[in-house]
């Protein structure tokens, strides 16, 4: 009898929570901008570019992991460094930023859910 059967499960349960963590912060991005919390949004993009990276699953995925990251860094970057009087990253983004944030993160999600599916992941 050999013991890699539950080896096996414990690596698929690990990949399993990675794959679901991933897709609930990638969900989280367009909420916390549409939320006013726009600087928050940050931190479940972080852990959506690891996970993408650490996943060799997602990596097909990285392109709009990309996409989402500069969508989000470059108004960030703008509102930092430039002479701005916004006291939040939410009330310095235009619509059209906070659009375009929102919109790169809804089609992240929904391509990170559809690759989960796809995969064969569930849970």
């Amino acid at each position: 009898m050999t013991t890699t059967a539950p080896h096996r499960d414990r690596t698929n349960a690990a990949v399993r929570r990675t794959s679901l963590t991933v897709l609930i912060a990638a969900w989280l991005v367009p909420v916390f901008v549409l939320g006013q919390f726009a600087f928050l949004a940050g931190l479940p993009i972080a852990v959506v570019v690891i996970g993408t990276l650490r996943d060799t699953r997602l990596r097909a995925l990285g392109w709009w992991t990309g996409a989402l990251t500069a969508a989000y860094a470059v108004p960030m970057a703008v509102w930092l460094i430039g002479p701005s009087t916004a006291p939040s990253l939410s009330k310095f983004l235009s619509p059209v930023a906070t659009g375009a944030v929102v919109a790169v993160g809804v089609a992240v999600a929904v391509a990170h859910h559809i690759g989960r599916r796809r995969s064969g992941v569930r849970g």
